[in-house]
């Protein structure tokens, strides 16, 4: 089948309040080009679904979580694509916490150490399950060690092959040594899960099973009354399809023009102008990719960072998360889980 869509994050491009990984959307040539989301007037009619957890304690490392901002916000340049072609190495099936029966790709003979350094591998995988609460990894059934080079892609989660209910983990074993780095990435790339798994964006089997077909994407948009974010059509209640109204709608029409632009050079050039003509509305500059990488980045920023006083949109869009009692808590346990598990 062919490779589905995937959501990156790449360590080298961001701007001063942004991670220290560049969020990118790497998609195929031809759903770049159909992303022109012909949203039929979105609306929500109610809040997404919130729970009332038992409160957990907070335990804080405001050190810890301030250099891992600071290194993954370091740098700039603008909103730019810095994706370069990736090698899978292995992958493995997910069961809980536990990482098995390892399928080995064909690789390059430079690259068969890499490949080979199980111990590198599991450390990763072990870092993130001890991070992420378990009972929020269901949906992760397949973990890889893939690589682009250093500075590059650092991780990336997509839809499995075969069930577009479950997603996979990959990770670049060249660049996953740096923990401050990592730790925003997994961050950012478990934002993705939460925010665009099946029970906030039911996957369109169409879409899913012709990846390649503009007509059944487009046919799928139209069909959907809330945002579109590619795997579905969000549910009204849902985190994303919320943020979207609030966030996006507005500037929707004017960033989709930019994103139907087929020559890379000038949508990223133009994407930056857009960037900067709404730069109070994001937490990094990367943020203005589209509404999923955006609501990814603002989620790293809440799930690690202080509470902001709200003085700009983009501290809003972090006061967001505030609004879900079930996202304080989970907070509370990344947080929990980092100050504990971050390696000495």
């Amino acid at each position: 089948m062919p490779q589905r869509a995937k959501i990156l994050l790449v360590v080298v491009t961001l701007l001063a309040s942004s991670l220290a990984c560049v969020t990118v959307m790497s998609e195929s040539p031809i759903k770049a080009a159909i992303t022109e989301q012909a949203i039929v007037n979105p609306t929500i009619t109610e809040e997404p679904p919130t729970k009332t957890p038992t409160e957990a304690p907070l335990t804080t490392c405001p050190d810890l979580t301030n250099k891992i901002i600071d290194i993954s916000t370091a740098g700039g340049g603008g909103v730019e694509n810095n994706a370069k072609q990736e090698t899978l190495l292995v992958t493995y099936t997910v069961s809980g916490d536990k990482i098995s029966d390892p399928q080995y790709e064909k690789v390059k003979a430079n690259l068969k150490a890499a490949q080979n350094d199980t111990t590198k591998q599991r450390q990763t995988w072990n870092y993130f399950s001890a991070l992420i609460p378990a009972e929020r990894r269901k949906l992760i059934s397949e973990y890889s060690a893939m690589t682009d080079g250093r500075d590059g892609a650092l991780a990336a989660v997509v839809q499995t092959q075969s069930d577009p209910n479950l997603w996979a983990l990959e990770v670049d074993v060249a660049d996953s040594a740096d923990y401050y780095s990592l730790t925003f990435t997994l961050v950012h790339e478990f934002g993705h899960l939460l925010t665009l798994g099946p029970d906030q964006v039911p996957p369109n089997l169409a879409v899913f099973n012709n990846p390649e077909d503009n007509a059944v994407y487009l046919d799928a948009v139209s069909a959907c009354p809330q945002y579109f974010p590619g795997e579905g059509c969000a549910k009204p209640a849902s985190y994303i399809n919320a943020f979207y109204n609030q966030y996006w709608a507005d500037i929707h029409d004017e960033w989709n023009a930019i994103n139907l632009i087929e020559d890379e050079t000038t949508r990223y050039d133009r994407l930056d102008k857009f960037y900067s003509k709404y730069q109070d509305r994001f937490v990094t500059d990367y943020s203005a990719t589209n509404p999923e990488e955006d609501m990814a980045e603002t989620w790293s920023f809440f799930a690690l960072g202080p509470k902001p006083a709200g003085d700009t949109i983009a501290e809003e869009k972090i006061l967001f998360f505030y609004k879900y009692p079930e996202l304080v808590q989970l907070r509370a346990q990344i947080l929990n889980n980092l100050c504990a598990s971050f390696p000495k």
